[in-house]
């Protein structure tokens, strides 16, 4: 049991539930009690909502730890965890709540936990305000990597809003720290690809009107390169409908960019499609090492991480600010973030670096 227990605002800056993810998750890898109030005061619905619930419950089994005042609609929890133990974990949000977000407060957990964990998530695969599933894959996973995260991700079925129904299985082995990355050079992009989908009732000409949209609008502006995005029909490990759209570019030093969208009742298909393509040009256009949505998730692996990392980003989001403060408040890591000042740079470069507190997993 912790001795001390700390305090984090749930209302500041952005005011969402990654406030309460982050903040769990530190508290149960360093092993101190948190108590987390005004949660999501902001939001049209405040407090928690049950995907929040089910990640929290999740962490607390993961560390054996005790939590207190969580119920859906609750704005203020205590969670004062025990040892981070492996083992198989289930959480499902009963909805299409996120899994990639149960992933978020998950993984750093599992990370240093005494023996290799297996979690079982579900919820939404393919959800509005949340990272797709392709995107944690492609862009997430492989960059997570360079920290020395190591994890497997088995996509069992996808899910859609309103339903739900996905589920994926994570398989995490535990490390002794976690490394420090420099990610400053850019390099030229030099592939695009991508997935267009339709699943359930819906024509699979969608996913072609999405494929052809993003294509036209990325040659606008790179007109020099292949893109290759497939249009699928998802058949067996899809529950539910739904149709959305991802496109990929990697870079010649290995960084890695997403434009995503989900198609929505009366939007034209290809208007889903242009939308993906602006959000993956608008991205490449500031010349930093990782997108806006991998920002602020690499920012508990930089401040855990043992020595200084450097990241090359586009302007920094609000999600990200919150990251930083929230990892500034629970562990004695110190962000600075400065203007890129390259030949490369425009007036949205910036660089974030970290000096990483060096956590161990004490059991390995």
């Amino acid at each position: 049991m912790a001795a001390t227990t700390l305090e984090m605002d749930g209302s500041v800056m952005e005011g969402g539930g990654q406030i309460l993810r982050l903040s769990a998750a530190l508290s149960c890898i360093q092993g101190a009690s948190i108590k987390i109030n005004k949660i999501r005061a902001g939001r049209s619905t405040p407090g928690l909502r049950p995907q929040h619930l089910s990640g929290l419950e999740l962490v607390r089994d993961m560390c054996v730890g005790n939590l207190e005042g969580a119920t859906v609609g609750s704005s203020e929890i205590t969670l004062t965890p025990g040892k981070i133990k492996g083992g198989n974990h289930i959480a499902d949000t009963q909805t299409a709540g996120s899994v990639g977000l149960l992933m978020q407060i998950s993984l750093p957990c599992a990370l240093f936990a005494q023996g290799p964990s297996e979690l079982c998530l579900k919820g939404g695969t393919n959800a509005e305000m949340a990272p797709q599933i392709d995107y944690t894959l492609k862009v997430f996973k492989p960059i997570a990597e360079r920290f020395g995260v190591q994890f497997d991700c088995d996509l069992k079925m996808r899910g859609y809003y309103p339903k739900g129904g996905g589920e994926v299985v994570l398989k995490v082995n535990p490390v002794k720290e976690l490394s420090p990355v420099n990610m400053t050079e850019r390099g030229n992009i030099t592939k695009i690809y991508g997935r267009a989908f339709v699943a359930g009732v819906l024509p699979f000409k969608l996913a072609k009107d999405m494929s052809t949209a993003a294509v036209r609008t990325i040659r606008k502006e790179i007109k020099d390169l292949y893109i290759n995005i497939q249009s699928l029909q998802e058949k067996d490990k899809a529950c539910g409908n739904g149709n959305g759209i991802i496109i990929i570019a990697e870079s010649s030093t290995g960084c890695i960019f997403a434009g995503s969208s989900l198609g929505k009742k009366g939007v034209y298909a290809d208007k889903v499609g242009i939308e993906a393509a602006e959000m993956l040009l608008r991205n490449i256009r500031h010349n930093g090492c990782v997108d806006e949505f991998l920002q602020d998730q690499l920012i508990i692996f930089m401040a855990l991480a043992n020595g200084t990392s450097r990241m090359r980003t586009g302007p920094i989001t609000l999600h990200t600010q919150t990251a930083i403060h929230v990892a500034e408040q629970l562990t004695n890591a110190k962000f600075v973030i400065r203007k890129a000042e390259d030949e490369h740079a425009n007036n949205d470069t910036y660089i974030i670096e970290c000096q990483g507190v060096g956590a161990t997993n004490p059991n390995l």
